[in-house]
């Protein structure tokens, strides 16, 4: 990991002027559980302005050599300071990058700023317990984002998950399962926590698809959707999205 990161961070070090630069952390499974088989390498950028065109081309360019194998995928968020202190919802992300855009990438597109409800529940992550790569501690930089932003933000992202349930179908279902545990607890916690938790208070059809999500993550077995049934798994996620919506802010 550490090379990969090393090269991640003088990336960001070189296209982003270090007058420009706040701070940048590392966040996610790799400070919290430990890296699994198919975790990102979570980094989260914030700066003092806005990018412009070359430097975001430039960052995605590089990024499709750094992320993906043989090392690990990178999920690299910028955000502006000023559009996130103080905090509102929800708020502006200047660029993301990640694996699951590559072919869009490949074929030229460039990440462009936009408004992102989900920023609410990076930012808690990286306040939490991010692990700082350069600058000062995030809790010195970022604001804590308000529980009921954060409840919001898993809730928009509820639509969006479903549509990607065929392409990828065990992220989609272990962040169903950590946005229910968020709703329930007030917890953001790692993907395999959060499949744990839901599979012991889950109907008995709806398990499996779950437990193998679960699995595939932590590395105990290859993924095979095959064996547990396309129709199961859409079950599974439907359940899942269900609990979120009952439990969204507003709902009773």
């Amino acid at each position: 990991m550490t090379a990969q990161l090393d090269e991640v961070l003088a990336l960001v070090s070189e296209l982003v002027h270090p007058t420009d630069l706040v701070a940048v952390y590392l966040y996610g499974s790799a400070t919290t559980t430990g890296l699994r088989p198919y975790s990102d390498l979570d980094v989260f950028v914030v700066v003092r302005r806005g990018l412009v065109e070359e430097e975001r081309r430039g960052l995605t360019a590089r990024l499709l050599g750094i992320s993906g194998a043989p090392g690990r995928p990178v999920e690299l968020t910028v955000v502006v300071l000023g559009d996130v202190v103080p905090w509102r919802y929800p708020a502006r992300q200047e660029f993301q990058y990640g694996e699951w855009l590559r072919e869009a990438y490949e074929r030229g597109e460039v990440p462009g700023a936009r408004v992102e409800p989900d920023l609410a529940v990076l930012m808690r992550m990286v306040v939490a317990d991010g692990r700082v790569l350069a600058g000062p501690p995030a809790g010195e930089v970022l604001p804590e984002v308000p529980a009921e932003d954060v409840a919001r933000a898993v809730v928009a992202g509820v639509p969006g998950l479903l549509g990607e349930l065929a392409e990828d179908t065990r992220n989609v279902l272990l962040t169903l399962a950590r946005a229910w545990v968020t709703l329930d607890t007030g917890a953001v916690v790692p993907k395999d926590a959060a499949a744990g938790w839901a599979l012991g208070r889950l109907p008995g059809e709806h398990r499996p698809a779950l437990a193998h999500a679960r699995e595939v993550y932590l590395g105990e077995a290859e993924e095979n959707w095959g064996r547990v049934g396309p129709g199961r798994v859409a079950d599974c996620a439907a359940y899942l999205a269900g609990r979120v919506r009952e439990l969204a802010p507003g709902s009773e």
